[in-house]
């Protein structure tokens, strides 16, 4: 696998190739089971904020995403998010596949890309 870390929404089947699964999303997703998920690691504190989360969604246009990713940067920055963090960049490093579960129907508008970014830019200055 080329990329340490894969997406998939959890809606997908797993898949053996997943590696570890990592729910990065605050709440559980409707509908699925805990069993279907087969979730190993859920990170709800490496979310966006209930705050920006809610304006971020309130313009369906698009036009505040380069604004929300900013803001999210931001906030994975600091002590709310660094545990969390830290903790993602560790799964990662441990080796293996690692697979960001979320239940977003727009990943690539969503915040994790941004997450993997930061992610992958953490794991290069440590």
């Amino acid at each position: 696998m080329d990329d340490p870390v894969r997406v998939r929404r959890v809606y997908d089947p797993s898949e053996d190739g997943d590696g570890t699964r990592v729910l990065v999303d605050r709440l559980w997703p409707r509908g699925v089971s805990k069993e279907r998920a087969a979730i190993d690691v859920w990170l709800k504190d490496i979310t966006p904020s209930d705050e920006l989360r809610s304006w971020y969604h309130q313009d369906r246009s698009g036009a505040r995403h380069d604004t929300f990713v900013d803001r999210y940067r931001t906030e994975l920055d600091d002590p709310a998010h660094t545990e969390a963090v830290d903790r993602l960049a560790g799964i990662v490093r441990a080796g293996g596949p690692v697979t960001l579960i979320t239940a977003v129907k727009d990943v690539a508008g969503s915040h994790v890309p941004v997450l993997v970014d930061h992610v992958t830019h953490v794991m290069k200055r440590t």
